[in-house]
């Protein structure tokens, strides 16, 4: 059983987790093509998406970045640059292939902004993880509860419109999308609170100082 919740002095003790696969930037919406027709047959990955930060009341950036993964290779397509190819919306649209994300909801009207599509097949993790007993809802505390490391989260505020996306970037911007499928794939294995265990740790977590 994993533990509920872990305080985030508990998180900044565990070792470093990042994504170690092949990471491919594209800009264009022919990249964008090949991608997807190399990812049209996995049946589950991972999504995330990155905005530039506002800094100003009333200002506002459209998604610049969507990043799919599977295990071994993530896929950074930058929208800010491509616009959004119809091809990544029929993929984010097919039934055949589990995405996996966490709080999607923002994401997807966030990536509706630029082009009109209906998700299909989606798992958002923030709302499964209960079953497994875990309650924190921050993918850092949730990959840290799951596999005892943590992801770094430092390049969350930078600049995700810039003219070239640096190493840093891509590898925290891989690290997010390939963690929550990776979770996924381990809560899989695991075994399921029944209503009332879930409901006692609930209880249990209340009345703990």
């Amino acid at each position: 059983m994993f533990k509920p919740k872990l305080t985030k002095e508990e998180v900044n003790e565990l070792p470093l987790a990042v994504f170690g696969g092949e990471i491919y930037v594209l800009e264009t919406p022919e990249q964008a093509v090949i991608a997807l027709d190399k990812l049209k047959d996995e049946k589950v990955v991972g999504i995330d998406t990155e905005t530039r930060p506002t800094f100003a009341r009333g200002q506002f950036h459209k998604v610049a970045l969507i990043q799919i993964s599977t295990l071994d290779e993530c896929y950074l397509f930058r929208l800010n640059k491509m616009g959004f190819p119809p091809e990544l919306g029929h993929f984010l649209s097919d039934k055949k292939i589990k995405k996996i994300g966490l709080a999607l909801k923002d994401d997807f009207v966030g990536l509706n902004r630029h082009h009109k599509f209906k998700p299909d097949n989606i798992v958002d993790l923030q709302k499964i993880v209960r079953e497994y007993g875990i309650m924190e809802l921050g993918l850092q505390k949730m990959y840290a509860v799951v596999f005892g490391e943590k992801i770094s989260k430092s390049q969350r505020l930078t600049n995700w419109e810039s003219k070239e996306l640096s190493e840093h970037q891509q590898v925290y911007a891989a690290t997010d999308a390939w963690a929550v499928l990776k979770i996924y794939l381990s809560l899989k294995k695991a075994k399921k609170l029944t209503k009332e265990e879930q409901q006692e740790l609930q209880n249990q977590l209340l009345t703990t100082p």
